[in-house]
C-alpha cells in the first residue's frame, strides 16, 4: 500500500533543478541576455484553445519546441529559459522591465490562482507585483533572481488579509468547470495560507526545500513539516493525488483549465508611472496646504501676551433692592409740608450790610 502523504526528499536529494532560470546579475543590470523571440502574447489565456495541454507554472505558455507542455529544465528554448545572444545588446530599462513581464506574468497569474482560486484577483496581484518592481527596478533589475523578487511580492499581495474587508470578494466566484478540478481547489483553499503557498511553491513551480524555505520566511525543518501537513491533507480528501508527481500534473492541469489574462507591460508600466504622478502630486499639495495653514497661523496669531479674563462669580450677602408700598402717616406730613412750601425753598436768613 502506497504512503498517502509522501514526506520530502532526503537532504542529498532536496537539491533539485530548478524548471525556470533567472537572468544573472550581469544580464539584468547590463541586458546582454535575450529573451525568446516566439513567446506567448501576455494576453493569450493560458490553457486557451491554442496549446495542447497544460500550462507550465514557470515560465511562458507558448514554447518554440512543444507547446503546451513543460519543456526539460536543461533545453535551450524551453519556455522558462532565457537564451543568451552571440552578441550582446543593450537594452532599456523599458524593454528590461518588458522582457521580464512577458516572461514571468503568465506564470505568476496561474500561481496566484492556485493560492487565491479568485481570477481577477490573480490578476490584480500580479499587477501590483510588476508595479511595486517597475517604482525599485534598478535594485529589481540587480537582484539574483527578478523573477523570484516579483513571485514573492504577487504571493504577499495575493494573501493579504485585507482582501476580505472588500466587497467583491466577500462572495465566492463560480469554481472550476470539471468536477475534479473543483475538489483539487477546495482542498487548496482549505489549507492554511502559509501550507498553500508552500506545497504551490514546492509541487507547482518546482522550487527545491531551502529555496521554498527561503521565500516563505521559515526554517527548512518548518516548510519540510508545512510541506508533509499540506499533503497529508490533500491525500486524505484525494487519494489519487497521493502521490507527488501526479499532484504536481493535476496542478498544471487546474491552473491551466482557467481562461486567466495578463495585461501588456506597457498597460503595467503607464499605470505605475500614472500612480507615482498621483501621489507625488498629492504629497505637493498637501505640503503646500501645511505651508500655508502655518503661515497664517504666523501672521494671525497675537504678538504679545493678553491676560485672560477672570470669569464671574456670584456675590452673596446684597440685600434686595426695597419694593414701594404706602406712605406711612410721618410720610404723609413730610410730603404735605415740602408741598406748601416755596418753589425755590424755604426763606433764609439774609445778613444785613451797615
Amino acid at each position: 500500500m502506497k504512503n498517502p502523504a509522501a514526506p520530502p526528499p532526503s537532504p542529498p536529494e532536496r537539491r533539485r533543478p530548478r524548471r525556470s532560470r533567472s537572468l544573472t546579475p550581469d544580464q539584468a543590470a547590463t541586458g546582454t541576455a535575450g529573451l525568446n523571440t516566439e513567446e506567448g502574447d501576455p494576453e493569450q489565456p493560458a490553457g486557451s484553445p491554442g496549446t495542447s495541454g497544460p500550462a507550465p507554472l514557470t515560465g511562458t505558455s507558448d514554447s518554440p519546441g512543444s507547446p503546451g507542455t513543460p519543456s526539460s529544465p536543461g533545453s535551450p528554448c524551453s519556455p522558462g529559459t532565457l537564451v543568451a545572444t552571440d552578441r550582446p545588446r543593450t537594452l532599456t530599462p523599458d524593454q528590461a522591465f518588458d522582457a521580464l513581464y512577458a516572461f514571468c506574468a503568465p506564470a505568476l497569474v496561474r500561481q496566484t490562482y492556485l493560492l487565491t482560486g479568485r481570477r481577477e484577483l490573480a490578476r490584480e496581484a500580479v499587477e501590483q507585483a510588476f508595479q511595486l518592481a517597475w517604482q525599485r527596478w534598478p535594485e529589481v533589475a540587480r537582484d539574483r533572481d527578478p523573477g523570484g523578487w516579483v513571485r514573492a511580492v504577487a504571493y504577499d499581495c495575493a494573501l493579504s488579509p485585507w482582501h476580505r474587508l472588500r466587497r467583491r470578494h466577500r462572495s465566492p466566484e463560480p469554481p472550476p468547470a470539471d468536477p475534479a478540478d473543483r475538489a483539487l481547489l477546495d482542498v487548496l483553499l482549505d489549507l492554511p495560507p502559509s501550507y498553500r503557498r508552500t506545497l504551490v511553491l514546492y509541487d507547482g513551480v518546482g522550487l527545491d526545500l531551502p529555496e521554498t524555505a527561503a521565500e516563505t520566511e521559515a526554517s527548512t525543518p518548518a516548510a519540510a513539516n508545512r510541506l508533509t501537513h499540506a499533503r497529508e491533507v490533500v491525500a486524505a480528501r484525494l487519494p489519487e493525488l497521493s502521490d507527488p508527481a501526479e499532484l504536481h500534473r493535476r496542478l498544471l492541469v487546474l491552473a491551466s483549465a482557467e481562461r486567466l489574462l495578463s495585461a501588456r507591460p506597457t498597460t503595467v508600466r503607464t499605470g505605475c508611472e500614472r500612480r507615482n504622478v498621483f501621489w507625488t502630486r498629492a504629497a505637493i499639495a498637501f505640503t503646500v496646504t501645511i505651508v500655508g495653514a502655518t503661515t497664517l497661523t504666523l501672521r494671525t496669531a497675537p504678538t504679545h501676551y493678553e491676560a485672560p479674563l477672570a470669569p464671574p462669580q456670584a456675590v452673596r450677602g446684597v440685600p434686595p433692592p426695597p419694593a414701594l408700598g404706602p406712605l406711612s402717616p410721618e410720610e404723609q406730613a413730610l410730603q404735605a409740608k415740602l408741598r406748601r412750601e416755596t418753589r425755590d425753598g424755604p426763606l433764609r436768613l439774609a445778613p444785613e450790610t451797615r
